[in-house]
């Protein structure tokens, strides 16, 4: 390289802080020994190049800033008994004869619970839970395409039903 290309990378190399300070001398590498070229014979057809296809890369949007959390609405209170038995008989989703089985399958689960609760085992609350929730499935599969709006409640208020039937106190209210 010819002392002036040298100088002109090496003044490039400087400014980008590549290379040493301008105060040390920059000398030119020393040449390698020529060695022999090998050269293939030069083709005459043309040479077609293919593109590829150019893609650009899009920076990512800036996310935007977290929104603040809404409050969730507030839920209907759960349904007591009392409410859920008349709600349950004033329905026209479920039939007469269907509606006195249900009553008479809740009156046999309630005779259970009070027999857990009067210190007679069986049954125990965990044998009882299994059939409180096959009762309320029951129910649910009745009311879901008639009464979407009791079915909601219903399975909204599932544990508040189940801490009144589990309660001695509590089902004790309920006579």
């Amino acid at each position: 390289m010819p002392p002036v290309r040298v100088a002109a990378v090496a003044a490039a190399l400087i400014a980008a802080g590549c290379t040493p300070a301008p105060s040390q001398q920059v000398t030119e590498a020393p040449k390698a020994p020529a060695t022999p070229s090998v050269t293939a014979p030069v083709s005459k057809a043309p040479v077609t190049v293919a593109k590829a296809p150019v893609t650009v890369a899009k920076a990512p949007a800036a996310a935007p800033p977290p929104a603040a959390p809404t409050p969730a609405p507030p839920s209907p209170p759960p349904l007591d008994l009392k409410s859920l038995e008349s709600r349950l008989k004033d329905t026209s989703a479920i039939g007469v004869l269907t509606k006195l089985s249900l009553k008479n399958q809740v009156d046999d689960l309630i005779t259970r619970f009070r027999t857990f609760h009067d210190g007679k085992r069986p049954p125990t609350l965990a044998e009882l839970r299994p059939a409180y929730e096959l009762l309320l499935m029951k129910v649910l599969s009745l009311l879901q395409d008639h009464d979407t709006a009791l079915a909601k409640d219903i399975n909204a208020s599932r544990e508040a039903i189940w801490g009144v039937l589990a309660d001695r106190a509590k089902l004790s209210k309920y006579a």
